[in-house]
């Protein structure tokens, strides 16, 4: 079983905290933050993993994320060509045909990869994207009539969105574009077919963009020390 991980993107955001590299190797809990990854992917089944990269970072990727007991191999991209296009071109470094994982590399997840693919194949889906619904930023406001009786702290947004991991089969590769967006071209297309299904996710979701979400993955991660043991 092979998977994709999309790792072009930049730290700008963490500012020092990133440490002048890309996204997804910086450090959380003493490990760049897709070798995680790499970690659940490889315990589900996973033997190869291809990580698609901006130019010239290749070997910086392969440093950092070798010695985990999967295959790492690099895609650079020669130009930027969004997450669909990045998709597709790592899809072309796959040494077998069939479904394939892909998700991004600047998260730090707990889903069940295996579950995922069960799900996936026992539905038929050309296409399977992991759905959950995010917590929400806001504190609840209780009232009654016009008058506050209380505050509460803010629950889930009542609405699924992607958590951009996905299962993807060759009819579904063969829709992605060359570049740009798949979101917006290859998955409305599968889901007026009725040929995208949906993986419900209840775990840990937690984008690193900030010092603030930084902080979040490395008190996480230190707080469940099963992690740490993989």
């Amino acid at each position: 079983m092979e998977a994709i991980i999309l790792a072009g993107g930049k730290a700008e955001r963490l500012g020092e905290a990133g440490g002048g590299l890309p996204k997804p190797l910086v450090s959380v809990a003493g490990r760049p933050l897709a070798a995680w990854q790499v970690g659940l992917l490889g315990r589900a089944g996973v033997d190869r993993v291809i990580v698609s990269c901006g130019a010239g970072a290749g070997e910086q990727f392969a440093a950092a994320l070798g010695g985990l007991g999967v295959e790492v191999a690099i895609a650079e991209e020669p130009e930027r060509l969004g997450r669909g296009g990045g998709i597709r071109f790592a899809a072309g470094q796959r040494q077998e045909t069939g479904d394939v994982l892909a998700l991004n590399g600047d998260e730090l997840l707990d889903i069940d990869f295996a579950g995922l693919l069960e799900h996936h194949r026992a539905n038929a889906a050309a296409a399977t994207i992991t759905v959950a619904r995010p917590k929400s930023p806001f504190g609840v406001v209780e009232l009654e009539d016009d008058h506050v009786t209380g505050f509460a702290e803010g629950g889930t947004i009542d609405c699924w969105v992607s958590c951009g991991v996905y299962v993807l089969g060759e009819d579904a590769l063969a829709r992605f574009p060359e570049r740009g967006d798949h979101e917006t071209t290859a998955f409305p297309a599968l889901a007026a077919e009725g040929k995208l299904g949906a993986f419900h996710h209840d775990g840990l979701w937690l984008t690193v963009n900030t010092p603030k979400d930084l902080r979040r993955a490395e008190e996480y991660i230190n707080a469940h020390p099963e992690w740490l043991e993989a």
